[in-house]
């Protein structure tokens, strides 16, 4: 089968396109056709070699697909059934969805019903999971809190877009770009700041009292004037690293988190297939219907993955990049 195949950590390039055995079916794993799967900023990371020594090389990146189930020993999925896989390891600590096939733990499939063109469809569960997760498990949030989400024209910042404003909350969504700002304001953002590093002032000047919620999808390097922008008892999620800064150099949390404000996480690992189908099909039944703008930003094919991921680290997209691996339609 064709599998873009990094051998060594490195740019774009790293990334080489070649013939690879097909993965052997076993139990307790679910091998799958790959249709289609969205690129993840984490895959740069691993790409370049930083996520950690457990990641070794050569290795086929990519932590989420979707597609048709290939085989599935002593499961209950069928060959031919539409699903979607996500993380829990898949293109770190085994070879993932960068490739024609793939081969995850039953744990991380999900079957779900959907007519939506593969493409349309790959653009979906790793953002609106990671959204909802940040959104209801960690944020906790209900119908008439206000929200910020620092990092909005990312795949999870326009999916967390979408999701606050169906759940009923007022949105502020940040860019680095003016040119993005349209883009915010057409998927649901009530305003759009845009984002110099320092916007506590700006938020500010539109709630002067802060914000009940804060998603950070940034990271380290902004979460200290994040912190600044919540309401008494208000909470911050730190989602994302988009900002490529993993820590808080001499992080003093007295100085820092201002009383009474809440700071937690979301880690996209977290997601469990048992528990997330019912909330992706939800997901997919809204994107049907058109409540949800859930169409990717730009598809890319498998022999375009160093351009795919040159696009990416380039910060061009506005929303989910996707890759399409096979041109069969969705009726399988």
């Amino acid at each position: 089968m064709r599998a873009a195949v990094v051998l060594s950590p490195g740019k774009p390039e790293a990334l080489e396109l070649t013939e690879v055995p097909k993965p052997k079916a076993r139990s307790g794993w679910v091998l799958i056709k790959v249709m289609a799967f969205g690129l993840n900023r984490s895959e740069i990371f691993t790409r370049q070699g930083h996520s950690g020594s457990a990641v070794t090389f050569p290795r086929i990146l990519g932590i989420e697909c979707v597609g048709v189930v290939e085989a599935a020993l002593e499961s209950a999925l069928e060959p031919g059934q539409k699903v979607a896989a996500v993380m829990g390891g898949m293109g770190r600590d085994y070879d993932g969805s960068y490739a024609e096939y793939t081969l995850v733990p039953a744990a991380q499939v999900m079957p779900v019903a959907t007519a939506l063109p593969w493409e349309a469809f790959a653009a979906i569960p790793e953002a609106f999971l990671t959204a909802w997760g940040s959104l209801v498990t960690s944020l906790n949030v209900t119908t008439g809190d206000t929200l910020l989400i620092r990092g909005g024209t990312s795949s999870v910042g326009m999916a967390a877009v979408i999701l606050a404003k169906d759940l009923g909350l007022t949105v502020i969504a940040t860019t680095r770009s003016s040119a993005k700002k349209q883009a915010l304001i057409a998927h649901g953002a009530d305003h759009v700041v845009i984002d110099n590093g320092n916007i506590s002032e700006a938020v500010r000047e539109l709630f002067p009292t802060g914000v009940t919620h804060v998603l950070e999808l940034i990271g380290a390097a902004t979460l200290l004037d994040s912190l600044k922008v919540a309401a008494p008892r208000g909470v911050v999620c730190n989602t994302g690293i988009l900002g490529n800064t993993w820590v808080l150099q001499e992080f003093e949390p007295m100085a820092a988190i201002p009383s009474s404000v809440h700071l937690t996480t979301f880690l996209s690992e977290t997601v469990d297939a048992s528990t997330s189908t019912s909330e992706l099909q939800r997901v997919l039944d809204a994107a049907s219907q058109g409540r949800y703008r859930a169409n990717p930003h730009r598809v890319f094919r498998l022999d375009e993955i160093v351009e795919a991921h040159r696009y990416m680290e380039a910060n061009q997209a506005t929303g989910k990049i996707v890759i399409k691996v096979s041109e069969a339609s969705t009726d399988v």
